[in-house]
Parts: C-alpha cells; sequence; structure tokens
C-alpha cells in the first residue's frame, strides 16, 4: 500500500460546515448541554424569533438583515459567557464585589463574515487579561467559513479582485486586496509540504504534460509552462507529484525536476510518457538511467495531423492504424513506408516526417502487451487534467509570480476533486445505472485494467517490481 502522504479528497463531502457550526450552541440558547445545529434550527427559539419579524422588511443578509443581527447577538452572549468564565463569576453577582479584577465596558469592531458585516461589541476587563477565544483579539473576520469561501473562490479562477468585488455585492463585506491575498497566502505551507511530500520508491508508469500560463517575470509578462507530473504506483493509483513552472529552457529545466523527484524518494521509473519534450528523454536517462521513455501516440497523430488537409484527414488516419497497431517494430515500419509511398503520404510528406523523426521514441510502445500498450497509449490522464485547469486560468490575465501559479493549479486541483466526491457523495445509494456524478480525475483513480498491466510489467521488467500480493 502507498506511504506517501498524498491530497486525499473528500469522499463524503464537506461536513455541515457554515456560520452555525462555528459558533457556540450553548451561547444561543443559554444552555450548557450540547445541541445540533438541526436542534436549533428546529427548535422553538427559531419560531419565535421569527414570529417577531416584520415580514414586508425581513432581510437574510447584508446591513440590517436577520442572519447578521443573529450572529451578532450570538458572538455577543458568547463572549460574555467567556468574560464571565474568565472572571469567575456572572455580571451582577456579588461575589465578584471587591475582586481583583472586574468587567469594564465594551469595545466596538467591525467583523466581516459570510452573512455580511456585523458591528460587534466586544467585552474587556480592567486588567486587560481577557483573551477571547471566540473572536481573538484583533480578529476581524469570522474564524472559517469566509477564509474557505475566499479560498474557494479563488481556486475557481478568480482574481483577488474579482474576489473582492464580489464579497462586496453579494454579501456586503469590504475586505482589501492585501487582506484577501494573506488569507490565499494561508495556504502556502500546506502547498509547500505537498510538493516536498516523501514519495514512493517505484513508479512503474509517469505522465508528464504542461500549460501555458502568463507569469510577470522581471517587469515584463512573458508566457510560461507550467509542467504537471502523474505518477502511477504499484497499486494502478494515479498522484499528481508535482507542479513546476519552467524557468529555464531544455534539459536543464528537466534534470532539476526529476532529480528533485528522486530526491524525494523515487527509486525507478519503468516508463515515462510525454508528448515529446525537448530534453525529456535524456534528462530521464540521467536520473534513471533503465527507464524508458515513451512518446505519446496520441501527440504524434495530432501532429502528424497538422499537415493533412482537412479533407484528407480520415483517410490518413485509416493509414497511419496500422502503425501504432503493429505487432512489432519491423511491422510498424512496413506500415509507415506504405504510407510514405501512398499518393496521400507523398502529398503530405510533413505527416510521414513527424513519425520519422520520433520514431526512436516511438517503437518502445511496439514491445509492450495490448494491456500496457492501452496505458501508455496516450497522455490523457494528465490532459484531461490540464483541460480543466485551462478553464480556471484563461480569465486571469497573468499571475504575479511562479509561486502564485503553482498555489492556484494545486488549490485548482483540491477544488475539482472535492466537487466530484461531493456529487458521489449525494449518489450513494442510487443504482449504479442512474448515478451521473463523474468519477475521479486524476488524483486518487485506480488505472483500468492495471492488473493484467501489472503482471506484464513484471515480467517485462523481473526484479524492478516491489514485492506484491495478487499478481498470480
Amino acid at each position: 500500500m502507498s506511504t506517501q502522504t498524498n491530497y486525499r479528497p473528500m469522499e463524503d463531502g464537506p461536513p455541515d460546515g457554515g456560520l452555525l457550526s462555528s459558533l457556540s450552541a450553548a451561547a444561543i440558547t443559554g444552555s450548557g448541554a450540547p445541541v445540533s445545529a438541526d436542534d436549533l434550527v428546529d427548535g422553538p427559539w427559531l419560531d419565535a424569533m421569527l414570529a417577531s419579524v416584520d415580514e414586508s422588511g425581513l432581510r437574510l443578509t447584508g446591513e440590517g438583515g436577520f442572519l447578521p443581527a443573529l450572529i451578532k447577538a450570538v458572538l455577543e452572549r458568547g463572549l460574555r459567557a467567556e468574560l464571565a468564565d474568565h472572571l469567575g463569576y456572572e455580571k451582577g453577582d456579588s461575589a465578584g464585589r471587591g475582586g481583583p479584577n472586574s468587567r469594564n465596558g465594551t469595545t466596538p469592531k467591525t467583523l466581516a463574515t459570510e452573512a455580511g458585516e456585523i458591528g460587534l461589541d466586544t467585552p474587556r476587563d480592567r486588567n486587560s487579561s481577557f483573551e477571547p477565544r471566540l473572536v481573538p483579539k484583533g480578529a476581524r473576520r469570522l474564524a472559517g467559513g469566509l477564509d474557505e469561501q475566499i479560498i474557494s473562490l479563488y481556486a475557481g479562477g478568480m482574481t483577488v479582485r474579482d474576489i473582492g468585488y464580489h464579497l462586496e455585492r453579494t454579501l456586503g463585506v469590504e475586505l482589501s486586496r492585501e487582506t484577501i491575498s494573506k488569507i490565499t497566502d494561508a495556504v502556502a505551507e500546506e502547498v509547500k509540504a505537498w510538493q516536498t511530500r516523501p514519495l514512493e520508491e517505484v513508479y512503474p508508469i509517469l505522465y508528464v504534460d504542461a500549460l501555458m500560463v502568463k507569469v510577470r517575470d522581471a517587469g515584463h509578462v512573458t508566457n510560461k509552462a507550467a509542467h504537471i507530473v502523474v505518477g502511477v504506483d504499484t497499486d494502478g493509483i494515479k498522484h499528481v507529484l508535482g507542479i513546476w513552472v519552467q524557468s529555464a529552457e531544455g534539459a536543464k529545466f528537466w534534470l532539476t525536476m526529476l532529480t528533485e523527484l528522486r530526491n524525494r524518494g523515487v527509486k525507478d521509473v519503468l516508463i515515462a510518457c510525454c508528448d515529446g519534450l525537448v530534453g525529456l528523454p535524456e534528462a530521464i536517462e540521467t536520473v534513471w538511467p533503465r527507464a524508458v521513455t515513451q512518446t505519446c501516440v496520441v501527440h504524434l497523430i495530432r501532429a502528424a495531423m497538422r499537415y493533412v488537409a482537412y479533407g484528407d484527414r480520415k483517410a490518413v488516419a485509416a493509414l497511419l492504424k496500422p502503425i501504432y497497431t503493429a505487432v512489432n517494430e519491423d511491422a510498424a515500419l512496413e506500415a509507415l513506408t506504405a504510407f510514405a509511398e501512398s499518393d496521400l503520404g507523398r502529398k503530405h510528406p510533413g505527416a510521414v516526417a513527424v513519425w520519422e523523426r520520433a520514431w526512436e521514441r516511438f517503437v518502445p510502445f511496439l514491445a509492450f502487451p495490448p494491456e500496457v500498450r492501452k496505458i501508455i497509449y496516450t497522455t490523457n490522464a494528465i490532459e484531461s487534467l490540464n483541460y480543466q485547469l485551462r478553464k480556471i486560468i484563461k480569465n486571469r490575465g497573468h499571475f504575479p509570480n511562479d509561486d502564485a501559479v503553482v498555489k492556484l493549479l494545486w488549490l485548482a486541483i483540491r477544488d475539482i476533486e472535492d466537487k466530484r466526491a461531493r456529487a458521489r457523495a449525494k449518489e450513494r445509494g442510487t443504482p449504479a445505472n442512474k448515478r451521473k456524478a463523474p468519477p475521479r480525475l486524476v488524483e486518487g483513480a485506480v488505472v483500468p485494467g492495471w492488473k493484467a498491466a501489472l503482471n506484464a510489467l513484471a515480467i517485462a521488467y523481473p526484479g524492478r517490481l516491489p514485492e506484491i500480493g495478487g499478481l498470480g
């Protein structure tokens, strides 16, 4: 089983969060007994409160809204209870007379919440020794919900400025760009820990792909490649191993990135699948000398089709199929020769040249049985992820630095997987033929037909896979 500390998307959806779960039920009801959120919603106190509200003027959120008023009342009651516990006596209790400390009025502050801004009167004591836990000193946001909402919006592709406008328009909450940036930067340590976490010793298959992003560098906005590496572990489970923004060209960059993976524990890789990235095969052979670099067949087909007229593409695709479905290299070479000598091959020599240039990195594919070919035929697993990520970053303009790119992509991957997990949780118990929720995208997804492929890999690479049960 895997021992690495990967990000694990939730399977049952998030716990019942939001405002009520952030507050003290005892503070609302005045009782010390545990009270659930459902008890609060169904309780008679809510009916009584709603009955006292003029229906024509009822607002849930924003200035003068019901929820901000409720939160204010709850927090202030909770803070008063905390102060009473700190002082050791209730307000008006004669036990506090002549004591070393006492109440000393309140301090006003504005608190941002999911329901809007509220004016809060925080109680204080004469010795200034009271440290409230419900709303700590200096806090300007209700802990939990609002921060999570901001991070979720950021993960969805909204800029800091867009998030500020959104909160002000929908919740009536005004937060500075600096405050929003600090909230999103709070995940920086999580990203760093994820990017440096220990990895498995062996990954039978590695997928490498990239997407282009615009980054401000030395005062200029430039195009950079954000490379994402996905590894398939010996259990057939996919993991995003890391994200790197290319700041140097060619083999030097790849060598640095792959050496980092080796330093994190990856001692061996059997097959590395990529789209013909310059310098990558040489870097792989330097870090893992016995690894096979396999050019993605789908990328080869796409590259060849760039030279083919639209009307001829279907016929050319039919001529290319015997090449990548051949039983061995000799049969594939005969198919390529037949394509080159055909009328369509002579008409589109550029398509022929694509296969000839990539031949050395394509032919390892032909040595594998169908069970393995099916898995390394394409890097679609990572391309599907990149497609979703491109939708998130396309409206951002540019990033301030490389770290901002890594942070957003990591948050986006987490957000995508969590949304899918929540959708699956909602359909739990529904017959399989009626479920519409999407499966895992990449992180934690299981490769179909992995056991058969693992058996083939164990035969092709004797002694390089760790002992695994159930291979027979």
